[in-house]
């Protein structure tokens, strides 16, 4: 019957699915000037289905890489039916590719694996892909290979490729004191979207002119690919991390690696709209959710004050933004100043990466 699912073996997906989905990957991939002297050519990709993807460099450039696991279908969100497969493929690529962005490098592939279970059909298995493909395809990453196989359940993890100019690397330990802190967009959407989805309760207004924006934090986040290579070509920018444990969790990781403190400012701060609406119907407070483990894929840099105006010429030039939310300063202390000019810890809760509690019996 036409309509029954098909359940195919590894070979087969392979050969029907995953090299129909990338053929002609090498021919396609365009020729890029991925740092001022060097270039990227793909030579091989994962049409072949060769062991391994090729890469062909020339000029000066260094090699960026790094590597994330996704919860796959441990995914809260996913639980609750509001991601899908592609969902999860989509956001598999985003994770991996935010932290070559964070390193000022221009993202030039990926590598995934995906193991599925035996009861996953092919059309599951497709949505997967595709959604690791259209995510590649929107930052500029091609999927060139990696492993795909049977597991006990979905699971999912990538690496992802770049490269910058020589000695161009963006590290969290360069912030200077006097520098700005500066941020490439607001954050707590996705921690937001979380806590209203989680919520038994539902808010018409929200779901009328909030629910999409909320949702796509995660559906479709967003790796901020232009502004990591315009703050890693500028030569300026003196640290820089991304903020998916969180806002909190990154300013400490950064002023830690530095070996400095900061002063976050709260009249700094922006709040998006739909972050204020879910705060106002639970009855939170919003400063905890932007602060806290929103796990959103904005970028915090570091930047001189000299150095400030002409890196917003260049955000600007590219048709991107950032602004500033502190200051750089001495000692190892990260503080909040209210409004009020009160200093105090900052607020929120940093994420931790801890092993997932056993369950209850």
């Amino acid at each position: 019957m036409s309509g029954e699912e098909r359940y195919s073996d590894e070979p087969t997906r392979l050969a029907e699915l995953v090299k129909v989905m990338f053929g002609d990957q090498a021919l396609a991939y365009r020729s890029r000037e991925a740092t001022p002297s060097g270039r990227v050519r793909l030579l091989v990709g994962a049409d072949s289905q060769d062991d391994c993807a090729v890469f062909g460099f020339s000029g000066e450039q260094q090699l960026v890489i790094g590597s994330d696991y996704v919860r796959g279908p441990k995914f809260r969100l996913y639980e609750y039916g509001l991601l899908g497969e592609y969902d999860l493929g989509y956001y598999l690529v985003a994770a991996n590719v935010s932290d070559v962005a964070a390193m000022g490098a221009q993202p030039i592939g990926l590598l995934s694996v995906v193991r599925y279970p035996p009861e996953m059909s092919d059309s599951v298995f497709r949505q997967v892909m595709q959604g690791i493909r259209d995510a590649c395809e929107a930052f500029g990453a091609p999927n060139v290979g990696g492993d795909i196989g049977g597991a006990e359940r979905l699971i999912l993890s990538a690496t992802a490729l770049g490269v910058c100019r020589p000695g161009g690397a963006l590290l969290r330990s360069g912030a200077k004191t006097g520098d700005l802190v500066c941020l490439t967009a607001p954050t707590g959407m996705a921690g937001a979207a979380a806590a209203y989805f989680r919520s038994p309760r539902v808010c018409a207004d929200i779901e009328q002119n909030y629910r999409e924006e909320l949702l796509s934090s995660w559906t479709r986040p967003l790796a901020r690919t232009t502004e990591g290579v315009v703050l890693g070509n500028s030569g300026v920018v003196t640290s820089c991390q991304d903020t998916s444990d969180g806002l909190k969790a990154t300013l400490e990781s950064i002023a830690f690696s530095s070996g400095v403190g900061m002063t976050v400012f709260e009249r700094e701060l922006r709040i998006p709209e739909a972050v204020r609406k879910v705060c106002e119907y639970l009855n939170l407070e919003p400063l905890p959710v932007i602060m806290g483990d929103s796990v959103d894929f904005e970028l915090v840099f570091t930047v001189s004050p000299v150095d400030c105006d002409r890196l917003r010429g260049e955000f600007e030039r590219a048709g991107i933004d950032f602004h500033s939310i502190g200051v750089v300063v001495d000692g190892g202390e990260v503080v909040f100043e209210a409004s009020s000019g009160k200093l105090s810890p900052l607020p929120g809760k940093a994420w931790r990466h801890t092993p997932e509690s056993p369950p209850h019996h």
